[in-house]
């Protein structure tokens, strides 16, 4: 019975309306245990009249296991998976364990979760309650999140009720209903109705006051208090905390069961999925006959049917903890005898690790094994934990060591950091041998680096590097490598360990083994481009982009190597590899659930995508960074973000991003992201015709990018250089950053490289040599994929024929400029070109679907991919919201155009 939630009950009463009018909610309900959110979705079932509900719970015990509490949403609906498309519903199988397969992406789940539920929403609205969030596996609270986050049109309501989140917890992102205690009068009633006869008035007073209006507390602590404490107060005073209380009082009346109705409950307590089959053949091994549920049921503790379900959450808890070690461990030994080792062989392995005192080989090899399946299934988090618990059982301490670190490895590679020290931590104290110590001190530089990307990590990977030299030199290039890559994100704030150091280490070596790998060529190509010049490494890096492209790179090479192999790409201005690299990246990243690594892929796809000219793909790629990153607490490389905003024009979000940013690269001594800042507000102020600020912000990140790695960087700044120089009318700073620029470039011998050259070396000359400049700049960046640097070409070349008096030839120039920058969404780039136009004496006419104020962001994506020519799902896959919200998008589209058909999307 509710008291006095009427503005709760109305916020589930609208939540509920829109699901049966077509429209999707998500909404996460937040409190203290035993507030009443699981009361608040009792309410939300019982009024779900017409619906079809589906219910699970998060289990605490149950959080490591990969997906099990999206398997429990799922079960039910699975006879549906075949009316996805065939990506998703591979990637649900494979999840499930119903299909062998490779690991599937994260976010193709997450995506073929909403597919699923807006299936199964066709038929009638669907309501999907979700009690204990906080509970739930990482896995699954992500997959549902992300799936709930982009619910609109499905006819589909989730409410997640969960704990008040700690500060350092991170948001979900959803709308949330924050549930309070009630108020005194209410608190009175509900109290009064829990206890018999009457009760002194300042013993009712107390209790309201010291629960602070928990409905859960004022229902169960009076079940402890005496007649003589009820009647006068007479009794100590508690201080204990409120979920404390209760749980005493839980305690209370777990006191008086008879002892084998105890023992069923523990067996029930530590089943997290409430299987009842599962816990009476548990409960037979332990000799617990059906009668022994009597008592329990009878006091309302515990309900047996078709599920298992405890009166509370917090009563599960208790139960559970109220049992001696040993007698939990009796329980969880009599659920892995009942398990069939065939069907379930990882839970069977947790009850059996759970019910092992002191060391067990075996137990742990059974675990190391779990650890494979769950990591072949994308569950890091779960394989982490399989190994942490493995470790815990190995009594061979070499085996001890490695295991725990494997479980370091994983840990880092889930995104959990500092959980990863920890783990690192146990291996060391380890037996470890020189090359295991090595190893150790490798990957306590890759996690300071994923944490920090600053001046910590090169010096610590260069010293590894140089440990693993007479052990094992492969081990040692590739440390080098990292070590490398680690001084270029420090940049100029390098206080030790910088680039030069680092190639000059790496050039002092061994030589690679014969055949050389990717990593060797990758190696060697930056070293002699940084201690040689560019014309000595461009061959063996083309060579090592080649290799790197190669599909027999294994996944966890690619997940290592692509981020630096990006960067090389962008080095040498071939842009087919840079998107090749950023592709596949992302995509490796994804498929192994490597959330540490994911905001790096991520960002090399947002810069990709950005200079391709693809900025609403960019701009839906930051918000999954955003999400990412706001979940592994990591910090994101700043300078995807702000390239962005910078080429969409937007001056005061620039502003605010390398304010925030600043303070962060400063502290953490990330130079190279102060670099990449620099140039795209140089980039941002060219834009918008402020000459002087680009050409201050744009020497300030030549210079600091130079002789760093960082040539993409350098490339970018020394264009915004040359343009802002000349706008200023200094030619000679102009001229000496060409010369600069056209000397790599010609190294690099690419048309992107060389394009970008040859448009700055036109803003220098006169008459026909600058003409002659202008048109190989188009001629070679209209070659290429980066659509970007092809619209400032033509921009330049439109204003450079006006000043020429060459109207008409600068008309077809700045249309095309116009019209590629207005497609781009490059507002800043854009409103230039249009100010040129009308400089000629023309009228700018936009295209209808561009200038139509009426769609929205999500609106106007839909209708280009389905201008495109692509169906509802491959648009919804693009896109990751659901084939029905699409579907509901399209029909807006076509009434907000006055448009029938999708062909005239494509006019």
């Amino acid at each position: 019975m509710l008291r006095n939630r009427h503005d709760e009950r109305e916020v589930l009463d609208r939540l509920l309306k829109a699901a049966r009018a077509g429209r999707s909610r998500a909404l996460v309900v937040r409190g203290e245990p035993g507030v009443g959110k699981t009361a608040l979705l009792e309410y939300v079932v019982a009024q779900a009249s017409g619906c079809r509900v589906e219910r699970i719970a998060g289990v605490q015990s149950e959080m490591e296991m990969a997906f099990a509490g999206l398997h429990q949403l799922c079960a039910p609906m699975l006879g549906r998976l075949g009316r996805l498309p065939e990506p998703q519903c591979d990637a649900l199988r494979t999840t499930f364990g119903l299909a062998a397969g490779r690991a599937p992406d994260r976010l193709l789940v997450g995506l073929a979760v909403l597919g699923l539920l807006a299936e199964v929403a066709r038929e009638r609205p669907l309501v999907c309650v979700v009690d204990d969030a906080q509970w739930l596996d990482r896995a699954s609270a992500e997959v549902l999140t992300f799936a709930a986050r982009r619910l609109v049109a499905e006819s589909v309501s989730v409410v997640f009720a969960s704990r008040l989140e700690s500060e350092d917890e991170p948001s979900t992102g959803l709308p949330e209903l924050v549930v309070a205690g009630l108020s005194d009068a209410d608190a009175r009633e509900l109290l009064r109705s829990a206890l018999p006869g009457l009760v002194n008035e300042r013993v009712c007073d107390r209790i309201v006051t010291e629960t602070r209006g928990n409905p859960l507390a004022l229902l169960e602590l009076p079940r402890g208090l005496t007649l003589a404490e009820l009647a006068g107060g007479f009794g100590s005073p508690s201080r204990a905390p409120v979920q404390r209380r209760i749980e005493e009082s839980f305690r209370r009346q777990l006191a008086p069961l008879p002892t084998p109705t105890r023992q069923l409950l523990l067996v029930a307590a530590a089943e997290p999925l409430g299987d009842p089959l599962l816990v009476w053949r548990a409960a037979g091994l332990l000799g617990i006959k059906p009668d022994a549920a009597a008592p329990a049921t009878a006091a309302g503790l515990v309900e047996i049917d078709t599920r298992v379900r405890f009166r509370h959450p917090l009563l599960r808890s208790t139960v559970y903890r109220a049992g001696s070690a040993e007698q939990r461990r009796i329980a969880h030994r009599a659920l892995a005898e009942a398990i069939d080792p065939r069907a379930d062989p990882d839970r069977r392995a947790w009850h059996r690790a759970e019910a092992t005192y002191g060391l067990d080989e075996d137990v742990a090899a059974d675990l190391e094994r779990s650890a494979g399946r769950a990591r072949a299934r994308g569950g890091l988090a779960a394989a982490a934990a399989f190994l942490e618990r493995a470790a815990q059982l190995t009594l061979e301490p070499g085996r001890r060591a490695g295991r725990a670190m494997a479980a370091a490895q994983a840990t880092h590679q889930a995104g959990a950091s500092e959980d990863a020290l920890g783990l690192l931590s146990v291996a060391v104290t380890g037996p470890l041998d020189p090359l295991q110590r090595a190893q150790a001190d490798v990957l306590r530089a890759q996690i300071a680096f994923t944490t920090n990307r600053g001046s910590e990590a090169p010096p610590l990977l260069l010293k590894a590097a140089r440990q693993l030299e007479p052990l094992d030199i492969r081990s040692a290039r590739d440390t080098y490598l990292d070590a490398l890559s680690a001084a270029v994100f420090a940049g100029s704030l390098a206080t030790c360990a910088s680039v030069r150091e680092v190639v000059e280490a790496a050039r002092a070596a061994p030589p690679a083994p014969q055949p050389p790998r990717p990593v060797d060529l990758l190696l060697d190509g930056l070293a002699m481009w940084c201690t040689e010049g560019p014309a000595a490494g461009v061959a063996e890096l083309k060579r090592a982009l080649l290799a790197f492209r190669s599909p027999d790179i294994s996944a966890e090479d690619g997940l290592r190597w692509f981020r630096q192999a990006h960067v090389t790409a962008g080095i040498l201005g071939d842009d087919e590899s840079w998107d090749v690299l950023a592709t596949r990246y992302v995509q490796l990243a994804r498929e192994a659930g490597a959330l540490g690594e994911l905001p790096l892929a991520l960002t090399a796809r947002i810069t990709t995508h950005v200079l391709a000219g693809e900025l609403a793909a960019a701009a839906s790629l930051r918000a999954e960074l955003a999400a990412v990153t706001e979940a592994t607490g990591c910090p994101p490389a700043p300078h995807g973000a702000v390239t962005l905003a910078a080429w969409q024009g937007r001056e005061a979000e620039v502003a605010d991003l390398v304010d925030t940013a600043n303070a962060g690269v400063l502290r953490r001594g990330e130079g190279g992201g102060l670099a990449m800042m620099g140039w795209a507000q140089a980039l941002l102020q060219n834009s918008v015709g402020r000459s002087e600020e680009a050409l201050a912000l744009a020497t300030r990140a030549a210079e600091a990018t130079e002789g760093i790695g960082l040539p993409t960087a350098t490339r970018g700044a020394l264009a915004e250089l040359v343009e802002g120089a000349v706008r200023c009318g200094r030619p000679e700073r102009a001229t000496t950053a060409v010369r600069r620029l056209t000397e790599v470039s010609h190294a690099c011998g690419t048309d992107w490289a060389l394009g970008v050259a040859a448009r700055s070396r036109a803003l220098v000359l006169d008459g026909q040599a600058a003409e002659t400049a202008y048109r190989e700049a188009i001629d070679r960046l209209g070659r290429t994929r980066i659509r970007s640097e092809l619209a400032r070409a033509h921009l330049l070349y439109g204003e450079w024929l006006r000043r020429e008096h060459r109207r008409v030839d600068a008309r077809e120039q700045l249309r095309t400029a116009h019209q590629m920058f207005t497609t781009m969404g490059a507002e800043a780039f854009a409103a230039r070109a249009d100010r040129e136009l009308r400089a000629t004496g023309e009228q700018v006419r936009k295209r209808d679907i561009e200038v139509s104020g009426e769609l929205t962001a999500q609106e106007a994506q839909v209708a280009r991919l389905a201008g495109q020519g692509l169906t509802n799902p491959e648009i919804a896959g693009r896109l990751f919201i659901s084939a029905r919200t699409v579907e509901w998008h399209l029909r807006k589209v076509f009434q907000k155009l006055g448009i029938t058909s999708r062909t005239q999307l494509g006019l």
